[in-house]
Formats: C-alpha cells, sequence, structure tokens
C-alpha cells in the first residue's frame, strides 16, 4: 500500500460555472479517487496550499474538506495531515438522490408477464408452490411468538417513531448476531430497512447514477425484479462455476462499463442454490480491491448453511468495499419487513436520511420483535431447529430427483438455503412445462424470470412444501415431462 504520497494538482474549478466552487472541488477530488490516480494513504496538500493552487478563499476549501469527510472519503490525522482513507462506496456519496424516480407514476417497469401471474397464483388457496422463495409458514414458531408478544404486551407503553437508522437496541443486536457468522461491525455502521429489498432501493437512488453498470451473477434474482432496471441502471450478467461468480468475465467489460459495481449472492445463491468457495471468495475480493468495483453482498441466505458457512465478503474485506444486506425474512417470517444495511458510516447516514424522507422508519412493532428474538436467544434456537428440517427436505429433494428426473435434467447439490437449479435435456421446454403443471395445481418458477437469455431450467424449492407434497407433485412434473 502507498503511503504519504504527494499529490500533483493542476486543475481549477470554473468560477463561472452554475455550480457551486466549493461543490466543483468536492466532485475533482472524488473523480481522481475513484479513477484511481489518487491511491488510499494519498496525502493532500495543506488547506493553505489548496486554496493558493485552486486559486480560492480558505473558507471555500474548507467548506470543501468538511463535506469529503463527512462523506468518509478523506481523514485528518494529528501530526499526519488529511489522507485519502476510501475510494469505493464513499466516493459515490456525492450523487444526489434520484426521487423522481419513486414520486413518478412510471417509477417501477411493469414486470415480466410470467412473474406478474405466478405473484398472482401464489395466493390461490389450492396451489402446491414448488418454487416460491418463503419459508413453510408452517414452520413459523408459534410458541416462541406467543412468548414474545406477550412479554412486549406488558413492556410496551406506546410505538413512536424509531431512530433514523432503527431502533438502537435493534441494532445491538444486529451487532452481536453479525459476531456469530464473522462481520464485525458497530452500530454507526448499520440501518434498519423494510426489509433488505428497500435497502436495494435506497442503494439505487442514493448511491449510483443512472447509466450505471450493475454486474451480478447469471442467473440471478435481480434479473426478477424491474427495480434496478427502472432506475436506469444496466445489468449485466456474469457466468458462474460450482465454485460461484467466474469473476475474471468482468474484466473485460470494466473500460466500457465505469462507473460500476458488484452485486452478489455469495451464499446460497438465488436462484441456483450454489455457494462460493472460500477461495473464491478471496480470489474476489482482490480483483474488486484492484480494479476498485464496489460490492453489494446479499447475505439474506447467509445463516441457512446446513454446515459452516464460507466467511461472507464483508467479513473478510479490508477497504470498505462491501455493502451488506441482511434480512429476517428468509429465516423468520416476510412479514415483518425487516432488514438491514452494514455500510461505511457516512454511507449509513445518506443512506438513512433518504429512508426518512421516503417513509420514516420500518415498523416499530417489528422491530422490537426481531430485538426480542435475537436478544432472548430464540432465534439462535430456532435457527438451528429450522436447519435441521430444510436439510431433510433438501435430502428428501435430493433422493425424488434422483429416482424421477436422472435420465431428462441435471441438478446441483445446495449446501443450504432453498433451492435446487434444475435443468432439462435439450428436447424439453420450460414454458409449456409451467402451463400443463398449473392444470395439475403445481404452481413453476420458470429459469427464464431469473436469467439474461433462455434456459430450460427450474428454481425448484424444497423449503415451503413438506415432503410428501415435495415427492407427489415432482412425480407428476416428471409423469408431464414423459408424457
Amino acid at each position: 500500500m502507498q503511503k504519504n504520497i504527494p499529490l500533483q494538482i493542476t486543475w481549477q474549478p470554473d468560477k463561472k460555472a452554475k455550480i457551486p466552487v466549493y461543490r466543483q472541488i468536492v466532485q475533482y477530488v472524488c473523480d481522481q479517487v475513484a479513477s484511481g490516480t489518487w491511491p488510499i494513504n494519498s496525502r493532500l496538500p495543506s488547506q493553505r496550499a489548496l486554496a493558493t493552487m485552486f486559486k480560492v478563499n480558505r473558507s471555500t476549501i474548507s467548506t470543501a474538506v468538511d463535506e469529503l469527510t463527512s462523506y468518509g472519503i478523506i481523514s485528518g490525522q494529528h501530526g499526519a495531515g488529511t489522507k485519502i482513507v476510501s475510494n469505493t462506496w464513499s466516493v459515490m456519496l456525492p450523487t444526489k438522490p434520484s426521487w423522481k424516480k419513486f414520486i413518478s407514476a412510471g417509477y417501477l417497469k411493469e414486470s415480466d408477464r410470467r412473474l406478474q401471474q405466478i405473484n398472482q397464483l401464489e395466493f390461490s388457496p389450492d396451489i402446491i408452490r414448488l418454487g416460491t422463495g418463503e419459508l413453510d409458514p408452517r414452520l413459523f414458531p408459534q410458541k416462541m411468538w406467543s412468548k414474545i408478544m406477550q412479554k412486549l404486551s406488558t413492556e410496551v407503553t406506546s410505538l413512536g417513531y424509531a431512530e433514523p437508522l432503527g431502533m438502537m437496541n435493534l441494532r445491538l443486536a444486529i451487532v452481536e448476531h453479525m459476531k456469530k457468522i464473522g462481520v464485525k461491525v458497530s452500530v454507526d455502521n448499520i440501518l434498519i430497512t423494510s426489509g433488505a429489498l428497500q435497502g436495494l432501493q435506497l442503494i439505487s437512488s442514493c448511491m449510483l447514477e443512472e447509466g450505471s453498470t450493475v454486474f451480478t451473477e447469471a442467473p440471478t434474482y435481480l434479473k426478477s425484479i424491474q427495480m434496478f432496471q427502472s432506475t436506469g441502471l444496466n445489468l449485466k450478467g456474469i457466468s458462474m462455476d460450482n465454485d460461484g461468480l467466474e469473476y475474471w468475465q468482468m474484466e473485460k467489460y470494466l473500460k466500457e462499463t465505469e462507473p460500476a459495481i458488484l452485486y452478489t449472492i455469495p451464499t446460497n445463491q438465488n436462484p441456483t442454490g450454489i455457494t462460493m468457495s472460500s477461495v473464491r471468495r478471496q480470489e474476489l475480493m482482490n480483483f474488486c480491491i484492484k480494479n476498485r468495483l464496489p460490492i453489494i453482498e446479499d447475505g439474506v441466505y447467509q445463516e441457512l448453511c446446513f454446515e459452516k458457512a464460507p466467511l461472507p465478503l464483508n467479513a473478510i474485506d479490508e477497504n470498505g468495499m462491501v455493502m451488506y444486506l441482511g434480512s429476517a425474512s428468509k429465516a423468520l417470517a416476510p412479514g415483518l419487513r425487516i432488514g438491514w444495511v452494514i455500510a461505511p458510516e457516512a454511507v449509513i447516514k445518506r443512506l438513512g436520511d433518504a429512508k426518512m424522507q421516503m417513509d420514516y422508519g420500518a415498523s416499530s412493532l417489528s422491530q422490537l420483535v426481531f430485538t426480542e428474538f435475537l436478544k432472548s436467544g430464540m432465534y439462535d434456537q430456532y435457527l438451528a431447529d429450522l436447519k435441521i428440517t430444510l436439510k431433510k427436505r433438501r435430502d428428501n429433494a435430493l433422493e425424488t430427483l434422483e429416482k424421477y428426473f436422472k435420465d431428462i435434467a441435471t441438478w446441483d447439490v445446495p449446501v443450504g438455503g432453498f433451492y435446487i437449479w434444475l435443468t432439462f435435456n435439450p428436447d424439453i421446454e420450460v414454458d409449456d412445462l409451467f402451463e400443463r403443471a398449473l392444470d395439475k395445481g403445481i404452481l413453476l418458477n420458470p429459469g427464464d424470470i431469473y436469467d439474461f437469455r433462455h434456459n430450460r431450467s427450474l428454481r425448484i424449492s424444497f423449503a415451503y412444501v413438506t415432503e410428501k407434497e415435495f415427492n407427489d407433485a415432482m412425480k407428476k412434473i416428471a409423469d408431464l415431462v414423459l408424457s
């Protein structure tokens, strides 16, 4: 790492421009840092020297320095001057929130026709949901829930607005919870959101400029929602192998796609169920550091590994590259609408301000409930039992696939999560199978809604149905394929 590098500055702000001079200086510094011209630990000239170089007043320099410091891009250290301390997420902070994307009638693009159909059919009372991204409601910990609600009924005397970043007790509980999966974080680096999806919405509106490229796995969960595309961002799918994202495939696109970020689900990936190996994770981190490529790590399935899970990318990040998304939706209850974002403090403050403007905070009751689940130890107990049940269901699902599909399809073995990615032989088309399965009362999730190109795959979930329900439904699907 380079240290105490003196910076050469020949640029000067345009005093005739409509943009305030201090804002021009802020953007100039951000551009130099983002491009790699000024690496981390580069030392800035003194404020007096900067004022001379830019031909502006000291007060203008002081204003610019204060703003850059608030973003977490620079830091003044006694006796060591002012240095560059971040070159990834923080340099995106000057981007203005695009509130027009939220308030205009045309904000969200229409979902894929097939996806709309699935969303409607999931609430049909007599349908078997064989690909849904939700946990079986029969696994809900009702006794624990009753105990917690009885406790809260005597303790809660009001339900006012929570702090901008979320309730302090919940953030403290998440600090301890994240330690168990290897992530060390402070309460100032956590924002409570209304589900992990809201975290993505905030990032897309506050951190990413229109036209930015979002690299992601192919296939990916993001392809099944229109949120990123609706905000003018371009998704670029990158292939995977059994070890996860083939990160080296991004290199050929980097120069033509600036600015860019990476969105990845490294553990129990949705929809394929692939878990990135520890070796691949470190290689990916090295690649992103070299190319100054910020990462959004979606960790909503991280705690659903049946054996010891690989460390999250955030846990091996020493450069502030990784923004982490967590959620209570997958393991506990999607209806709680509790998620969280972990990021540098300056970034969290920006996202927290935007969230307050959007909805004035996540549900106070939901925050209290999840806090009690975490602090009481009930969540850990419930999670341990849940993983035993899910593993049994996964093992049963693999046996069923081997029995009925070994000659007509291929699949991988997930180490956790909800999903198996089933790919049929070339002579079998999924679109026709979807309609025929509906006639049998079975709802499938075709792979096309997650991919960047046509495929012959299904996202199969073993988490929503019992072992018998899975066996019966999959036998019917096999019979349909072979008929």
